[in-house]
This record gives structure tokens, C-alpha cells and sequence, in this order.
């Protein structure tokens, strides 16, 4: 892999506008999620810049999130640049936090190729992750019709995923395939053949794109989302550009980029979807279980950050932002444990998705 330097086209978007609140009560309006410094001592967002280190330059790095989080996201990143920082006045969902993107680089340069990451995700080994992300832009950069998707390899029969087939492999290409279709959240039973089928991966959200093809693209599909993304695009940089993207933003259809372009481009010959599979660990940090599989485990299987002892208790998955207060458990097991200064939640590891139900309950004062 070469240095960023010989690649003057290449960009990278990571994507930070999700509220977290299967992470609640860490994760709050305030401060969601992917601020919180809960992977040794660093945020999520951080780890995903850091994890673009010696792939992608540090000026051509942007940050899509809340305009509210501008101050937060800027200390969090100390390299990023207040101008690569795309505030969002109000979310739109992927397509067009991934427009906003296209749109300033496609100003900023024609030729602008660029990779989306997410800021939820703990992916190792480092260097095979960057292998495929290389892979992905020398195929856009061989021709920039081509949109590509990164998949793993399925660890288990997962039904809240998405799986990406590969078909025929690219020639010219170490490890890169057509791809054949894509299903969104299986039941249990074609989750299970998937896994057994090798051909399946899991579609991990991450691709990368000609900024120019993803305007074409939304401009097919979802014209009047392109028009507004036009405007965007034209005043980032002057006087007007806050006033536009406050006037312009809240208009756009709110879809996901698989429902609003990756679906209807699997139809269009246009255009030709890839796959370049990841060989690495890919862990969602979607909620408090999945969080909790990323720590270290006792031999009790008992997972922590924070202060806690345990007797005869096993699996349980305690998170504490107090160093000063100490949680402690007998006989318990698979819960998971919560503490802040103002609120704690306790729930079997089990229903662990049920947390987004429960925040959205909650008191006003402690979302």
C-alpha cells in the first residue's frame, strides 16, 4: 500500500450522527454514543480516525454529525479541521449525510473519491482493514461507475444484519468481487445458511465512492434530494452557506443509502456494485451487550469499565463513569449495569435492545 501522499483524490467521510440510545444512560442527547470515551480511556470516533492513520491524509478526513456536536467533535479529533467538519441541523438518515459529503468534495475536487466509515464499529487487525479499504478505492479509481461495499466474515446466524453475496470475482483485483445481492435481516434459519455458505458475508456499511457518481446516482433516484444537495454543495465555503444548509437540509427525503441508492443500483446498469470482503473482527457497538464484548473478561466471564467485584456472579457486563462509586454483585448473572451520576440501569444482557424502548421513557431531564 502506498502512502497517502500519492493519492491526492482520496477522501475519507465518517459518519457521526446517531443518537445511541441503546447506550443509554451513558449515551444522551448531549453526548451520544460515538463522544463517550468508552474503548480504553478513547471515543469511537476517535478510534475510527485513528484507524484511517497511513490510509487517507489527515486534512482529506471528514466528520459528518449534529451541528450541536461541532465543539465536542472538533476536541475529539484534534487533527480535523473546523471546515471538514459537515454539521447536520437536523438528521437525514445515511443518503444524505453521504450526499452532503459528495457534494463538498465534488466542489473541493472533480475527481474526489472517497471512503465512508462509521463511528460504532471496532475493527482489527488494523493493517487487513486497510488492505480492502485500498482494494475498494483502486477499483473506483480503475472506474468510478463502480460502488463498493465492504463485508466480514459472519461469526454467527446474526438476524438484525444485513448479508452482501459475492459473484464472480474482478480480474486485475487481489480480492474483489461482484456483488450478487444483498439481504437485509434474515430469520434465524436463512441467517444460519448463510454463515454455513462462504459466499456470505456480513454487510458492514462501509464503502467507497466517486463523489461525482454518488451525485449522478441521487440525482436518478432521488432528484429533488439531488437538487437540494446541488445547492449545498455551491454556497459551502461562502457567507451563505449556514443559511442554505438551515434552509436546505430539513427538506431532504430521509432514507438510508442502501434504500436510496445501493437498492435501485443493483438494477442499474449504470452502474456496478463490488465487493471486496474484510478478513478482520468487526464488532458493532450497537448496544450494551455488544459493548461489553469488546472488554476483557475474568474467568467468569464477568466484562467491566469501571469499579466492581463480584461474587459467584458470571457474565455480567458493568459500565460506571464514577471512579469514586463501586458496584458490586452476588449470584447474579448475564445482567448488565449501568452507573452515571444521575441515573443507573440494570437489565438482563438478553434484552439488551429493549434499552432504545426504555430511554425513549424516560424523563425529559435524563435523555
Amino acid at each position: 500500500m502506498t502512502a497517502p501522499s500519492a493519492h491526492p483524490h482520496r477522501y475519507a467521510l465518517i459518519m457521526a450522527g446517531g443518537s445511541g440510545t441503546r447506550l443509554w444512560p451513558m449515551s444522551r442527547v448531549t453526548k451520544p454514543k460515538q463522544l463517550l470515551p468508552l474503548i480504553g480511556g478513547k471515543s469511537m470516533l476517535q478510534l475510527s480516525s485513528e484507524r484511517l492513520e497511513g490510509l487517507i491524509a489527515s486534512d482529506k478526513r471528514l466528520v459528518c454529525a449534529s451541528c450541536a456536536y461541532a465543539s465536542d467533535v472538533l476536541a475529539s479529533i484534534s487533527a480535523l479541521a473546523p471546515h471538514n467538519f459537515l454539521g447536520e441541523p437536523v438528521g437525514r438518515d445515511t443518503l444524505n449525510a453521504i450526499g452532503f459529503a459528495a457534494a463538498v468534495l465534488f466542489e473541493r475536487d472533480p475527481d474526489a473519491i472517497f471512503a465512508v466509515m462509521t463511528s460504532d464499529h471496532v475493527i482489527e487487525p488494523h493493517e487487513a482493514f486497510c488492505k480492502a479499504v485500498d482494494t475498494g478505492f483502486a477499483l473506483v479509481e480503475a472506474d468510478p461507475r463502480r460502488l463498493v461495499t465492504f463485508s466480514v466474515p459472519p461469526t454467527f446466524a446474526a438476524t438484525g444484519y444485513g448479508y452482501v453475496e459475492r459473484g464472480a470475482a474482478i480480474a486485475g483485483f487481489d480480492h474483489a468481487f461482484r456483488a450478487k445481492r444483498f439481504i437485509e435481516k434474515p430469520d434465524l434459519a436463512r441467517a444460519t445458511e448463510f454463515v454455513a455458505n462462504k459466499s456470505f458475508g456480513w454487510n458492514t456499511g462501509m464503502f467507497v465512492f466517486h463523489a461525482r457518481t454518488v451525485l449522478d446516482a441521487i440525482g436518478w433516484f432521488m432528484p429533488q434530494n439531488a437538487a437540494g444537495l446541488a445547492r449545498i454543495g455551491a454556497a459551502w465555503g461562502t457567507r451563505n452557506e449556514d443559511a442554505v444548509i438551515t434552509d436546505v437540509y430539513p427538506t431532504l427525503t430521509k432514507i438510508s443509502v442502501d434504500f436510496g441508492l445501493m437498492e435501485p443500483a443493483s438494477r442499474d446498469e449504470r452502474l456496478a456494485i463490488c465487493v471486496v470482503p474484510m478478513e478482520v473482527s468487526w464488532r458493532d457497538v450497537g448496544n450494551w451487550q455488544s459493548f461489553g464484548a469488546v472488554l476483557a473478561a475474568d474467568a467468569q466471564g464477568n466484562r467491566t469499565v469501571g469499579a466492581a467485584v463480584h461474587l459467584e456472579s458470571n457474565n455480567v457486563v458493568v459500565a460506571s463513569d464514577d471512579p469514586n462509586h463501586l458496584i458490586a454483585t452476588i449470584g447474579v448473572e448475564g445482567l448488565v449495569i449501568v452507573h452515571t451520576r444521575d441515573a443507573t440501569l440494570i437489565c438482563p444482557a438478553a434484552m439488551a435492545e429493549r434499552v432504545k424502548d426504555l430511554a425513549g421513557r424516560v424523563p425529559s431531564g435524563y435523555q
